[in-house]
């Protein structure tokens, strides 16, 4: 009678020991408490490390470990659940949405913060003012290979690739790995154009983006016979043909870290860093000014 007695008292702790570890798990991480992963391409480091620290210093029991890697890379540990929130600049192939839909078991809904943009950049000194889509085109088909990415599964390369609706793999170009390295570079290279991101040399104060900005020229973009160059009233219009929306992806089922990050970046504070990034924030606040 002892005995069966015993036993019934540890499988009632045992089973108060499984429902605290359950419930436990559950409560893993809040906005406000917690560590997570979030992964982003290089060509967003600037604004993402913005965001981060600026959440991070609001929320200091917080913990956002940021891992910069390749967009292709990024998605595949999103869907892995190695990371917690990925930023992204491309639209997902159908494939690629199936597989969110399958492994991730959540609504597709992209969480739109920042419009950036695919610049075109050669040495100050270059003669080169301009290039057109049609000389694009032809020069991702040359074997003079002119154009130099960061790298292959970049956003750079992805975003070019899907604007011309080319498979990445086919097409030709230079790499020198990294945005900032392929800006610094290319000096060295006179008669190629590198291919990096606005966010590289977009933050109006930082010593390495103006060191970069008084190293390069951005050629304006010609096309249907009008050229474009890179401003905040063509990131807001999307007339500047490579603008790109940046957006987050997440896998966190219930409103944890992840999920308050985000909502942090696209509300009016986290769209003041994207501001101050010198990228055009996705959600625009109206200001309103009183008269007395």
């Amino acid at each position: 009678m002892i005995i069966r007695m015993k036993k019934v008292f540890f499988m009632i702790i045992a089973s108060f020991a499984m429902i605290y570890s359950c419930s436990k798990d559950k409560e893993i991480d809040n906005p406000n408490k917690g560590e997570i992963t979030v992964e982003a391409d290089e060509s967003f480091k600037s604004v993402a490390e913005a965001l981060v620290e600026r959440y991070t210093a609001l929320n200091p029991k917080t913990k956002i470990n940021l891992v910069i890697k390749k967009e292709d890379l990024g998605l595949l540990d999103l869907l892995d659940k190695k990371a917690r929130v990925v930023v992204m600049s491309r639209e997902l192939s159908q494939k690629e949405k199936e597989a969110y839909d399958q492994k991730i078991d959540l609504p597709w809904k992209p969480a739109k913060f920042a419009a950036d943009a695919v610049l075109f950049v050669v040495p100050k000194d270059s003669p080169l003012e301009s290039i057109s889509m049609d000389e694009i085109s032809n020069e991702l088909q040359s074997d003079k290979k002119r154009l130099i990415f960061d790298g292959t599964n970049s956003s750079n390369l992805n975003f070019i690739a899907q604007k011309f609706r080319k498979n990445p793999a086919n097409l030709k170009f230079s790499i020198i790995n990294g945005n900032e390295n392929v800006a610094e570079q290319l000096k060295n290279y006179p008669d190629k154009i590198g291919v990096i991101s606005y966010n590289t040399i977009s933050r109006p104060y930082g010593k390495e983006a103006e060191k970069l900005r008084n190293e390069l020229k951005v050629l304006k973009v010609i096309k249907d016979n009008k050229a474009y160059d890179i401003s905040n009233d063509n990131l807001k219009n999307m007339t500047y043909p490579f603008t790109r929306v940046l957006y987050f992806l997440t896998n966190e089922a219930y409103y944890g870290l992840g999920n308050g990050f985000i909502r942090f970046s696209c509300q009016q504070l986290g769209q003041i860093v994207v501001e101050k990034e010198g990228l055009q924030p996705y959600n625009i606040f109206k200001r309103e000014v009183q008269m007395r």
